[in-house]
C-alpha cells in the first residue's frame, strides 16, 4: 500500500471506533495486496508467425503461461501473409508489446528502429541469466547502427534444399538428381510420365510460390553459381541480378514455365497453396527449407498412405556445390515504445523470454508436455512416431517463440527424432561445408534501409516477367538500369564505401 504522509485531518473518534477503522484499513490493504500478488501477472501481447495449420493448444499454452507466470495474448498470423499483417500494424500505429520480424524483412523495419519506434534492449540484457548468454555474434548481425534492439530466434547458415516424392522417383526408375541436368530430367519425367500410376497426366514436377527468395528461384541460382545478394570484384560491389549465373537462372525457370514442368500460376501461388500441390499428389518437388519434409510427409501420408519423401541438398552445378546463406537469425522480436511505455515494464517482457530459456519451459516449447507429447529415457527426449501429429497440431507452432534453439544448453537432446527431421538436420549440417554468405552483411546503406522494398519490387517484376516470356534479356537489362537510376546506383556507393572502411 502507497504510504500518505500528508496530516490526517478529522475528528477525534472514541478509542474503539478508531481501532477498528484502523484494523479495518489494513485488513483491506493487506487483502488488496495478496490478491493482486496472486492474480495480476504481466500482459504480454505478440504478433507472432504461424507455420503450422494450428496454433498451440489451450493445455499447452496453460502451462506455458503458468511456468512464465504471464498472460499471454499471441496473435498467430499465418506466415504467407505476415508481412502485410506486420507493415498494416506499423502503418496504423497498433503494434503488440513484441512483434516478430523476418530476416528478409527486417531491412524495412530500420527506419522505424531509427526514428525511435523500439526499445533498445542492449543495455539490459546482461541482468538476464539466459539472455546474457545469447551470441554477440549474432546479435551484432542484427545491430543497427551498433545498437541491439532484437531477440533472435537461431537457425543454422542454410536449411536450403529439394524435397523429393520418394515413391515416384521408384516407381519411373530414378535416382536422386545429384547435377542441374539430372534434376530437370526428374522434374521432367514427374510431370510426363505419370509418376502416380494413375493412367492420367495430372501431375507436375515442381510446385513453386510467389517468393524469389525462399521459394525455388535462391536455390536454383546458388546452384548456377549466382552471388548471394551481393558479389565483390575489385573494390566494388556487384548486385547478384547483374551476373551471368542469374540469367541462367531465370532461363532454366522459363524453360520449366514453358514446358509445363511448373505450376504455371507459381507468381500468385501462395506458400500454402504451394505446400498444398505437394501434399495432395499433384507436385513431386518443393525446393525451399528442408525442415518442412516432416509436416509434408505428415499430411500427405493423409491422402496417400504410400507416399513417402526423401532429401537431396548437393546439387552439382557450373561452380561445384554451393548453396545460399543468411545470418544464423530466422528473426528477431523487437519490443514497441508505443505498448511498452516504461523501462520496468520491458524489463518484465525481457524476463519472459529470459524464462523461456529456461529448461522446464524451453523443453515444453519445443516437445510439448512430458508424457503426452513426448517421453524422457536417459535423458534424452523420445519423439515416437505415433505422437507427431499431436505435436503438429498442439506444439509445433510454439517454435516461432524459441530463442537460441541450437545453442540453448537447457534444451534435452532429442535421441530418436523422427526420420525426416532427422534427415534434414543432417543435410542443413553438411551444407555449411558449402554456404555462400552475402558480403554486404553488417555493411551500411541508408538508401537500401529506405528505398529497398520499392528498388525490390523492380527487379521481382522483371524477374517473373522475363521467365513469364513477357521480357527479353535486352528488356530486363532497362530494368536494371532503372533500378540504378531509381537509387540503386546510390546503395552500390554506399555500400561498397562501407565495405572499404571495414
Amino acid at each position: 500500500m502507497k504510504r500518505n504522509n500528508a496530516k490526517l485531518a478529522f475528528p477525534i473518534f472514541p478509542s474503539l471506533l478508531l481501532m477498528v477503522l484502523l484494523a479495518a484499513t489494513i485488513t483491506g490493504c493487506s487483502s488488496s495486496a495478496m490478491k493482486s500478488n496472486q492474480d495480476d501477472k504481466v500482459y504480454i501481447s505478440i504478433m507472432a508467425p504461424l507455420h503450422f495449420p494450428h496454433p498451440p493448444s489451450q493445455e499447452v499454452m496453460e502451462q506455458l503461461q503458468q511456468l512464465t507466470n504471464v498472460t499471454l495474448d499471441i496473435n498467430w498470423v499465418n506466415d504467407g501473409i505476415y508481412f502485410d499483417k506486420m507493415n498494416t500494424a506499423i502503418t496504423t500505429n497498433s503494434m503488440k508489446k513484441v512483434t516478430f520480424v523476418k530476416h528478409t524483412d527486417y531491412i524495412f523495419m530500420k527506419n522505424e528502429i531509427r526514428s525511435g519506434s523500439f526499445w533498445e534492449i542492449g543495455p539490459y540484457l546482461e541482468q538476464f541469466p539466459n539472455l546474457r548468454h545469447l551470441s554477440d555474434d549474432i546479435l551484432n548481425q542484427a545491430a543497427v547502427d551498433g545498437k541491439i534492439y532484437g531477440l533472435y530466434t537461431e537457425r543454422p547458415s542454410s536449411r536450403q534444399g529439394i524435397i523429393i516424392r520418394k515413391d515416384w522417383l521408384e516407381a519411373l526408375g530414378l535416382s536422386e538428381p545429384k547435377t542441374l541436368d539430372e534434376l530437370y530430367e526428374v522434374i521432367r519425367r514427374f510431370t510426363v510420365d505419370d509418376p502416380d500410376n494413375n493412367g492420367k497426366r495430372d501431375t507436375i514436377g515442381l510446385a513453386d510460390r510467389n517468393d524469389l527468395i525462399y521459394g525455388a528461384f535462391k536455390t536454383l541460382s546458388s546452384y548456377f553459381g549466382t552471388p548471394n545478394n551481393w558479389r565483390i570484384e575489385g573494390q566494388t560491389l556487384i548486385p547478384e541480378f547483374e551476373t551471368p549465373q542469374y540469367m541462367d537462372t531465370m532461363d532454366f525457370m522459363k524453360r520449366l514455365y514453358n514446358e509445363g514442368l511448373i505450376n504455371l500460376d507459381f507468381p500468385v501461388t501462395s506458400k500454402e497453396m504451394q505446400r498444398d500441390k505437394v501434399i495432395r499428389g499433384e507436385a513431386g518437388i518443393y525446393i525451399g527449407s528442408m525442415t518442412d519434409v516432416q509436416r509434408l510427409s505428415d499430411e500427405a501420408r493423409q491422402f496417400n498412405p504410400a507416399a513417402r519423401f526423401t532429401l537431396v541438398n548437393r546439387i552439382e552445378g557450373p561452380q561445384g556445390y554451393r548453396v545460399w546463406s543468411i545470418p544464423n537469425y530466422n528473426g528477431l522480436y523487437l519490443f514497441s515504445k508505443k505498448a511498452i511505455k516504461e523501462e520496468s515494464e520491458l524489463l518484465q517482457v525481457l524476463a519472459f523470454f529470459d524464462r523461456t530459456m529456461d529448461k522446464e519451459v524451453a523443453n515444453l516449447m519445443k516437445y510439448g508436455i512430458e508424457g503426452k507429447h513426448y517421453s524422457v529415457q536417459d535423458k534424452k527426449v523420445q519423439l515416437p512416431e505415433e505422437t507427431s501429429q499431436l505435436r503438429s497440431t498442439e506444439v509445433n507452432a510454439l517454435h516461432a517463440l524459441i530463442l537460441a534453439e541450437i545453442s540453448n544448453p537447457n534444451l534435452i537432446k532429442a535421441a530418436e527424432k523422427e526420420t525426416m527431421w532427422e534427415l534434414a538436420e543432417a543435410l542443413s549440417e553438411d551444407n555449411n561445408k558449402f554456404i555462400v554468405k552475402d558480403p554486404a552483411v553488417g555493411l551500411e546503406s541508408k538508401t537500401y534501409d529506405e528505398r529497398s522494398l520499392e528498388l525490390y519490387k523492380i527487379i521481382s517484376d522483371a524477374t517473373y516477367n522475363y521467365i513469364l516470356g513477357k521480357l527479353n534479356k535486352e528488356d530486363f537489362y532497362q530494368q536494371v538500369e532503372l533500378w540504378k537510376k531509381n537509387g540503386g546506383q546510390q546503395i552500390i556507393r554506399e555500400y561498397t564505401d562501407s565495405y572499404l572502411r571495414k
